[in-house]
């Protein structure tokens, strides 16, 4: 066999074996509807199979961003596919969305196969959580593109939902309260603020800082939370009116995003906890909570709008959950702390 393309960079046999060790992790993703085997040059799904009456797909692809710096740095790969997983479920979760399957990409420098089956194995456990298949995606290997030990990871997830379930936020109206569900910490937005600050601040990945129990590299590394349950949970009990996925753009660009033109809302930054990295980011960057707020989820990954009357019930259905606040006549966002207006 000619080794010119290998010759040029490109490992096709380390390819081949990378997709044998993936399709055990792909095994572990097998749900109602999945068609085929890995290996085709497209996936397939029937959806026929699911008794949908006037389905509608619903769609969302996204990325990982600069937190793959750290994986890098870190030489650590395995929560990174989860990022990439929830990332595009959690959006097409707000809309009502069953996610179905699950297609990645991974473009690589260097086919290193532990990295692969690293980032695989990820992608899998996200898909598991979420409950979609993973039926395809493309690894690429592009040596000039990236280094040899850097790499992008993206996705594209496909949900459905009856047509007449669709969520928007044509119900919403003032008065209604908003649950806060936690985060489990910066989650997959905000990275390159984050790494100018370590850079500016000179501040050390592997060291354990005083308000953490285990690395700064770990605490950031933290996979995005995966909200399809709890959404789906609320939603089957015809609770849910509108939800945000506080991704990047903070509170102040993803909560507008689930109310309707002419109504806004009113947070209390009392109401729930704000985990202990967000100021230590705010200590070492010298930045304002404005800053933090416009940037960061700040300890709250998901939004969800109901009816006051229904807030009791909500909370049942859920295991961790906040009130923290209401929509009202006025556009915008209003941060405030308990007591105050």
């Amino acid at each position: 066999m000619s080794d010119a393309y290998k010759q040029a960079g490109v490992n096709i046999e380390a390819g081949y074996k990378a997709v044998d060790r993936m399709k055990e992790h792909v095994k572990r993703t097998n749900r109602l509807g999945v068609m085929g085997a890995l290996g085709s040059f497209g996936g397939m799904f029937d959806l026929s199979q699911l008794n949908y009456q006037e389905p509608v797909l619903i769609s969302g692809t996204d990325g990982v961003g600069t937190k793959l710096k750290l994986a890098y740095e870190l030489n650590r790969h395995d929560t990174i596919g989860i990022d990439a997983v929830a990332m595009c479920v959690n959006d097409i979760a707000v809309q009502g969305a069953e996610p179905l399957y699950f297609l990645d990409y991974i473009g690589l420098g260097k086919a290193d196969i532990d990295v692969i089956e690293q980032i695989v194995k990820g992608i899998a456990d996200g898909c598991e959580e979420a409950g979609c298949a993973l039926i395809g995606g493309e690894t690429a290997e592009m040596p000039g593109v990236y280094g040899e030990d850097e790499y992008d990871v993206a996705g594209f997830a496909v949900g459905a939902c009856e047509k007449r379930d669709v969520i928007s936020n044509e119900q919403v109206k003032a008065g209604d309260v908003l649950i806060g569900l936690p985060s489990t910490g910066v989650h997959s937005n905000g990275f390159s603020l984050v790494r100018k600050v370590i850079a500016d601040a000179h501040l050390n990945i592997n060291e354990v800082y005083d308000l953490f129990d285990r690395p700064l590299g770990d605490i950031l590394l933290t996979p995005t939370k995966i909200y399809v349950n709890d959404l789906l949970k609320v939603k089957q009990a015809d609770l849910l009116k509108s939800a945000a996925h506080i991704t990047g753009g903070g509170f102040y660009e993803n909560i507008p995003r689930m109310l309707p033109k002419g109504l806004g809302a009113n947070i209390n930054l009392s109401a729930f906890p704000r985990p202990s990295i967000f100021d230590f980011l705010k200590e070492h960057g010298h930045l304002l909570d404005d800053d933090l707020y416009r940037v960061f989820n700040m300890g709250i990954g998901m939004v969800m709008a109901v009816d006051g009357a229904s807030v009791p019930e909500v909370l049942d259905l859920l295991d961790d959950a906040y009130v923290i606040g209401y929509v009202n006549n006025q556009e915008g966002i209003e941060l405030v702390e308990e007591g105050t207006s």
